[in-house]
């Protein structure tokens, strides 16, 4: 298998806001890097559309070390609260709807056909490759080519 460093953010402008996510993946000697810009979402929807992004553009099954500052994220994989989740029916121990069910169920499907470990790494303290996805998150926001966050904006993102 290939062995791939991906390594993701998020960003929002007002939570909810006007969004945008960047990912940096690289594999030997080659590097490529993702963006893109939402009109209307939040910060965690942005955190999971990187990984979503990063994972689904690798056409071959890989080995893959995802990098990313959301605890929201990587707590909710190496934790198992997602298996709970879905033991549950998309529904916490407290009772509550998942938020997000729509873009948890594409990571999960994303992730499907590759070995992947999961590393918080502290947002804004200088990682070089957390820094650049951050850069490339906020270019993504302030562009004029912002895209629907379906998922939100009809509120199935949020709601089961």
């Amino acid at each position: 298998m290939k062995r791939v460093t991906i390594h993701t953010d998020g960003a929002c402008k007002g939570n909810p806001g006007r969004g945008g996510y960047g990912a940096v993946l690289v594999f030997g000697k080659h590097r490529k890097e993702l963006a893109a810009g939402y009109r209307q979402t939040t910060n965690n929807r942005m955190e999971l559309r990187a990984a979503i992004a990063a994972l689904e553009i690798l056409k071959d099954p890989c080995e893959i070390d995802l990098h990313s500052d959301s605890k929201y994220l990587v707590d909710a994989i190496n934790k198992n609260w997602v298996r709970g989740w879905i033991k549950r029916g998309w529904v916490k121990s407290d009772k509550k709807p998942v938020k997000n069910p729509d873009l948890w169920k594409r990571l999960i499907a994303a992730m499907e056909p590759h070995k992947v470990r999961w590393h918080w790494v502290k947002g804004h303290a200088g990682h070089t490759e957390n820094e650049r996805c951050d850069e490339l998150a906020n270019i993504a926001t302030a562009s004029g080519h912002l895209q629907e966050d379906t998922g939100f904006e009809s509120g199935s993102g949020t709601l089961i």
